[in-house]
């Protein structure tokens, strides 16, 4: 199938393309890597009387930091965070969530800003902007205006972004002292879709107890799901077969996985708690020392 007539526009700067985006109000549509949206079109799923090509906007592709936090542009291409000696220095999880996504060709083009608009469920940068914590800058003509991740998300592929704003950028804060980082995920093939994620962040002291943590699961809920508990039974401990089973209970309780013609709900619900198990594990021993999976 192909997508129905839209109108087509280009524009050279952010003004211009907020402009636009008031003008035609509810049936314009950004348009940047074109991943996502270019299927949708494509099987009529989604049909904008318009589209507002992006691409042109250069001010919207970097990647900077400073001791503190890391700035990346919403058009900043999915290849470059992956290949960024700075994010692998300092946002390890991106680096390991990233490569999951689609193919090389996939992430060539497609965008940061343009797979947490799209707002996937089980989607990698979605899950990792989740588990690392961090704030979106949203622009209209009016206002640009700060959204914590864990607000952004709304419900299944829907975001807190209005239709005349657009997604200029993103913060991360850099995390200091003993930290460790996971990303897992069940596809039936690399490159498909993931059945079932899951992502954490943590940290821990001298004596190896943890001092907080961030654990994500994707694929079981209409957003990403944040187990902010984990965070409360886990802070001043160490890791134990007890403490990771009090974990996976919680995350049992709280999900509600639906089945479809990929899996059942019982098999993303046994996976969920499968990988939050391995996710947990691979980042405290990473924090500890004692595993690099990417080396």
């Amino acid at each position: 199938m192909k997508p129905g007539k839209f109108d087509y526009y280009c524009p050279k700067s952010v003004e211009e393309a907020l402009t636009l985006l008031e003008e035609t109000e509810f049936d314009g549509k950004i348009i940047a890597g074109g991943q996502s949206l270019v299927p949708i079109m494509n099987m009529r799923l989604s049909a904008p009387e318009c589209l507002i090509d992006i691409n042109r906007l250069d001010e919207l592709q970097f990647i900077e930091h400073d001791d503190s936090k890391m700035k990346i542009g919403a058009l900043t291409r999915q290849a470059e965070v992956e290949r960024s000696d700075v994010i692998q220095k300092h946002l390890g999880l991106l680096s390991e969530a990233v490569p999951n996504i689609g193919h090389v060709q996939t992430r060539n083009r497609g965008t940061f800003g343009g797979s947490l608009v799209h707002a996937d469920p089980t989607a990698e940068i979605p899950l990792s902007l989740m588990a690392l914590g961090g704030t979106l800058y949203i622009a209209s003509k009016e206002e640009v205006r700060e959204v914590n991740v864990e607000d952004f998300f709304v419900t299944y592929l829907t975001t807190d972004i209005m239709p005349n704003e657009m997604l200029t950028e993103i913060h991360i804060p850099v995390p200091k002292g003993r930290i460790g980082f996971s990303f897992k995920e069940i596809s039936r093939r690399h490159g498909d879709f993931a059945l079932v994620a899951a992502a954490c962040q943590l940290s821990i002291d001298s004596q190896d107890r943890i001092s907080n943590i961030r654990l994500v699961v994707g694929g079981v809920e209409p957003v990403p799901l944040l187990v902010e508990e984990a965070n409360e039974i886990m802070q001043g401990e160490t890791l134990t077969d007890s403490l990771l089973n009090k974990v996976t209970d919680i995350v049992d309780e709280k999900i509600e996985p639906e089945s479809d013609l990929h899996a059942t709900a019982e098999y993303r619900r046994h996976m969920a708690k499968n990988l939050v198990v391995r996710t947990i594990q691979s980042a405290y021993e990473r924090a500890r020392g004692e595993n690099d999976e990417r080396t």
